[in-house]
């Protein structure tokens, strides 16, 4: 091939500048679908696109157990609807980066950030906050082996910290140094209480065995 044909087909290719890609990027965000729940509010896009919004949209979150019917818009995340709606303030908004953790909640069984969560998303899934840990009084063991650890200062964390051991429990009852590390890895302590949280992880580990062995024993 000649250098002139190769000049012509390079003239020939479709120019993609930063404008044209923010164009095409958002012409593709637009017609994005999200499922509803049954009785969510929707209107119909073009091409048979569902389109949510922007006005509220009737939801309902179970939150601990319970449903709790709200309307948000559906820009609204899943930590500002519990924080702001429905008064569950437990989870913190700190970073709202999907950095430091401090929304951490616990979603159909799964460690999620609040903050990176639609409200409209988490329709017809088991959410879990710091909040139903405690039961008749009684702190959940992890709660108490961050108070006996003293695993806490400020405590805009602590909350996030709390639901991160107790998701690396449920899913690694009996854990590893590596298990705590990487269960942990997505929460950021700005006081710098680690050893703290690890010695918790390590104290709620062996109360939380007690109480299974018991339990083993009662059903035997």
């Amino acid at each position: 091939m000649s250098s002139s044909d190769e000049r012509r087909d390079e003239a020939e290719k479709p120019v993609v500048s930063r404008r044209n890609f923010l164009k095409g990027t958002g012409v593709a965000g637009v017609a994005l679908t999200i499922p509803l729940a049954p009785g969510a509010e929707a209107q119909a896009g073009v091409a048979g696109v569902t389109v949510i919004g922007p006005e509220r949209s009737k939801i309902t979150l179970n939150v601990n157990g319970t449903p709790r019917a709200l309307e948000v818009e559906p820009r609204v995340t899943l930590l500002d609807a519990l924080r702001n709606d429905l008064d569950v303030t437990g989870a913190k908004r700190v970073c709202d980066r999907a950095t430091c953790g401090a929304c951490s909640v616990i979603l159909d069984g799964k460690l999620v950030y609040g903050c990176s969560v639609l409200a409209i998303e988490a329709q017809g899934r088991k959410i879990e906050t710091v909040e139903s840990l405690a039961s008749n009084g009684q702190l959940h063991p992890v709660q108490k082996a961050f108070v006996d650890n003293d695993a806490q200062q400020c405590g805009f964390c602590t909350p996030g910290f709390v639901m991160a051991c107790k998701s690396l429990l449920d899913h690694h009852p009996e854990p590893s140094a590596d298990d705590i590390r990487l269960g942990l890895g997505g929460n950021l302590c700005r006081c710098g209480t680690y050893v703290g949280i690890k010695a918790a992880v390590a104290q709620a580990a062996t109360e939380m065995k007690k109480t299974r062995t018991k339990g083993g024993r009662r059903n035997g």
